[in-house]
Parts: structure tokens; C-alpha cells; sequence
């Protein structure tokens, strides 16, 4: 018997009715149904794929961005070693080409960085379906692997530095980043950079020379991979 956060999933075609009927006004009442607080989904979730990619397919714009982050949310749950991939390979595929059409369509920049989440999941890629999303909010909360102390990575148009402590309420020691240079980046950051540049999305690509680059800690001094905190924690 398929479950969402209710329990029995008997109510969860009805509400994709509503969701269908009105996708920017009924996006609250399915995420709580199927994916609540967008880290937990359940098999009544995972049923509902093949519907969101019939639902994305007819729709364009923001319609069509609301239904494939949905779907994205739901697949970014999956475990390792769940068949879900193997069961609902035909509409992961669907859903993964209509995101790979709609970044090719100027999306703003938070948008942006959403669907290429949503890219990732559909393709499996673990951690960052997820940890792109400090790009929009502009910063990131780690602790320095080294000495343990907690730090802000922060990431913004006119600044991008580590801070040892709440920046934004008090005076606090900073360290600034140092971004990779494009021509150097490799694996993924290299991927997403190039992506993003030719998708003419030239902030999140230089946010991203930051995120796959290099910081300090502020209080101890020792250096640590930026990317690789963000994961990390």
C-alpha cells in the first residue's frame, strides 16, 4: 500500500488534481503531501513521478519550473541502493531533458541554481541536488576542519570571505576566498562552470569559481577546500 506524510495515500491522486489544476497555488499542498520540508519522500512520492513529468511536458515557463522542482525534491531523497532510478527511469528521463531545456531558457539567477539541482537529482548526483542552494542565500554555515570553530562562507556579488562567527551581527575576524581559476577547475565544478557560462548565467558562474576554490580559516589560519566543507557538513 503506497504512504505519504499522511499515512495511506488514498487522497494523493486528488491532490494532484488540485496540483494540476493550479500548479503555483496547490505547489504547498503536494510538497506536504510528498515531500515536507523537501527532505523526506515516500513511496506515494515516488508513485507520482510519471504523472509530474506528464504535468511538466504540457506546461511551460514558471508552471513547468514549479513541477520539475517538485519532482526534483522528491528524487533528491532517494537513498543509495533504492530501486527508484530503476523503476522510474522513463520519467527521471523525461523530466531530466525538459530541465535541461528550461536552464537553456534565461531562468533568473535563484531559478537557476534550483533547476540545476533538480538536473543533479535526476541525475543521481548525491549532495549537491542539495548544497548549490548557498549560492542563492549567498552564504554557507561549516566549521573549520582543522580547528573546529564555526564559520560562514560567504558568498556575494561585492565580497566573498570566510568569517570565524556571525558577520552580520558583530564585528568578526574574516579571511577572504580565493576562487578557482576557470581554465583549472575539474570534475563537477568544471562541468557547472561551463554550464552556467554557456547558459549566460555569469554570476552563478562566478559564484561558483568560489564555492570550487579555496578559503582560511580565520582563527587557526590553515587553508581547506571550500566544496569540500559545504559537503562535509
Amino acid at each position: 500500500m503506497l504512504a505519504d506524510a499522511c499515512g495511506s495515500a488514498g487522497h494523493v491522486p486528488a491532490v494532484l488534481d488540485r496540483f494540476e489544476a493550479d500548479v503555483c497555488g496547490g505547489w504547498s499542498e503536494l510538497m506536504d503531501h510528498l515531500c515536507p520540508r523537501l527532505d523526506t519522500a515516500f513511496s506515494a512520492s515516488f508513485a507520482a513521478l510519471p504523472r509530474l513529468a506528464g504535468l511538466a511536458s504540457s506546461r511551460r515557463g514558471e508552471e513547468r519550473q514549479y513541477v520539475v522542482q517538485a519532482a526534483g525534491a522528491i528524487v533528491a531523497c532517494v537513498v543509495s541502493g533504492d530501486d527508484v532510478f530503476e523503476d522510474f527511469s522513463a520519467p527521471i528521463a523525461v523530466l531530466h531533458r525538459l530541465v535541461d531545456e528550461s536552464l537553456h531558457e534565461t531562468p533568473g539567477a535563484d531559478s537557476y541554481v534550483e533547476l540545476v539541482q533538480c538536473l543533479l537529482a535526476f541525475e543521481g548526483v548525491e549532495r549537491w541536488d542539495r548544497c548549490l542552494e548557498g549560492l542563492n542565500a549567498g552564504e554557507y554555515e561549516v566549521d573549520c576542519p582543522y580547528c573546529g570553530v564555526g564559520l560562514f562562507i560567504v558568498l556575494r556579488d561585492d565580497a566573498c570571505f570566510a568569517a570565524s562567527g556571525d558577520y552580520a551581527l558583530r564585528e568578526v575576524a574574516t579571511t577572504p576566498l580565493r576562487p578557482s581559476v576557470p581554465g583549472e577547475l575539474a570534475g563537477l565544478g568544471e562541468r557547472l562552470y561551463v554550464r552556467a557560462v554557456g547558459d549566460g548565467q555569469h554570476r552563478v558562474a562566478r559564484g561558483l569559481t568560489y564555492l570550487f576554490g579555496e578559503g582560511d580559516c580565520p582563527d587557526c589560519g590553515t587553508g581547506f577546500s571550500v566544496a569540500d566543507r559545504v559537503v562535509g557538513c
